[in-house]
């Protein structure tokens, strides 16, 4: 058979990349064409992503995989979860997309929880409670913005977004959807009453499709760089579509880490688990592919040290990452320790100082070496992911006989092997 060419856009917090994989007929092969940083801006003391710079280092990947593929068959997206753009009727934005981290969210889950309760919102949504999630950003908007969202014709997810300048189409996929804390998993519907008590419009959400749905070809614009492609919704939820990927069947005892700039440490399972019980530890059910339910916790991950490195170059102290952490093993084990969850870390403005606060703060040392960081990091990082798999055991009655680490964190072989010493258990 002729050799089958797909372009893949995958988008991270920190990073994107377009692959290029190409099937004969007996295996596939991946070939990395394009990558490039992601970064947010701040203006007026918010914080945007650069949408447009994005799509133009998305479309000059794609070009690249046609280049070198000669034809592609298909296009897809998949990024992060949560954030947004709204478009009009013609697929034009309506301002810039928000940053989950801005602060515009600060204190939006009391005030929306005096509206909907916060054990009504669970049972109807099953999603962890992080102040980013878009329900809150949606409400956030709305009190800073009011008559904004009114004005929308549609919310598109990042990934959705992309992939409506690409085909023309406005709908969003449903492993992303159920993310954003407005999806009923019982009804497999939008949670349209719970919007409308909070007095957010409802009708800008579009409709949603499964992954593997073929979305249209690329429109007129593109087609002289990218030819007549397919575009096809992936689970256009990063963690989703690595999920999916990950070399494990359906049955249960093995657990997963999507490792990156989050990590997200769950299990996958037939169906939502949404109790009072999982309400207390704050857990999340989200969509899978063929309908599986992801029982996971959102986990700060490795933007503690990316963060620490950003700072460390603003202050001219470049720290190469492989570097940092062979420097690790000269520091004492368990010389420091902190919650990664804590929400001072969720976007402060020097995370080292941050962390030294919560050291003395906790009667601990503060650290000074960029290894002893480091460390810090990675040992407290294993130890938080080992409390969730314990809990992840109370909520489902199985144990965790294996652990398959995904993403860009599955080549810090240093933190993977700690996380194998501390459950026991063989990571892959």
């Amino acid at each position: 058979m002729a050799t089958r060419n797909v372009a893949a856009v995958d988008l991270g917090a920190s990073s994107g990349r377009v692959l290029l994989a190409r099937f004969d007929g007996r295996q596939v092969s991946l070939e990395e064409v394009h990558r490039f940083p992601n970064r947010p801006v701040v203006l007026q003391g918010h914080r945007f992503w650069n949408i447009l710079a994005l799509w133009d280092e998305t479309l000059t990947g794609l070009r690249k995989a046609r280049y070198v593929a000669g034809t592609l068959e298909s296009i897809g997206v998949d990024t992060w979860a949560i954030d947004y753009g709204l478009v009009d009727a013609r697929g034009f934005l309506l301002g810039q997309p928000f940053q989950y981290r801005d602060h515009r969210t600060d204190g939006m889950m009391e005030q929306v929880f005096a509206r909907v309760p916060r054990d009504v919102l669970y049972q109807r949504t099953g999603i962890q409670f992080l102040p980013f999630n878009t329900l809150f950003q949606l409400y956030a908007q709305e009190q800073m913005q009011p008559g904004e969202l009114a004005h929308a014709y549609r919310l598109l997810l990042i990934p959705d977004l992309l992939h409506s300048w690409l085909c023309g189409s406005q709908t969003s996929e449903r492993t992303n959807a159920t993310t954003t804390q407005c999806w009923d998993p019982v009804a497999g519907a939008w949670a349209t009453d719970l919007l409308e008590q909070l007095a957010i419009p409802t009708s800008m959400l579009p409709p949603v499709v499964e992954a593997g749905t073929v979305l249209g070809e690329v429109v007129p614009e593109w087609r002289d760089d990218l030819g007549a492609a397919r575009v096809v919704a992936p689970a256009t939820h990063d963690t989703g579509s690595a999920i999916a990927a990950a070399p494990a069947g359906l049955s249960g005892g093995w657990g997963y880490i999507s490792s990156g700039t989050w990590s997200l440490v769950g299990v996958e399972l037939p169906r939502p688990i949404m109790t009072a019980e999982a309400l207390a530890a704050n857990f999340t059910n989200e969509g899978g592919v063929f309908g599986t339910t992801r029982l996971l916790k959102n986990v700060m991950g490795l933007w503690l040290l990316q963060e620490c490195q950003r700072r460390w170059a603003q202050e001219g102290h470049v720290t190469d990452y492989d570097t940092l952490l062979a420097d690790v093993d000269a520091v004492p084990p368990f010389a420091a320790l902190i919650d990664p969850d804590d929400a001072r870390f969720l976007a402060p403005d020097n995370m080292p100082e941050a962390i030294n606060v919560y050291l003395t703060e906790h009667g601990q040392a503060q650290l000074s070496a960029p290894a002893a960081f480091a460390r810090c990091v990675m040992e407290s990082l294993v130890l938080r992911y080992r409390e969730v798999f314990r809990q992840i055991r109370a909520l489902t009655g199985t144990a965790i006989t294996t652990v398959h680490v995904l993403g860009g964190g599955a080549r810090n072989t240093r933190l993977n092997q700690w996380l194998a010493d501390a459950l026991d258990v063989p990571v892959i």
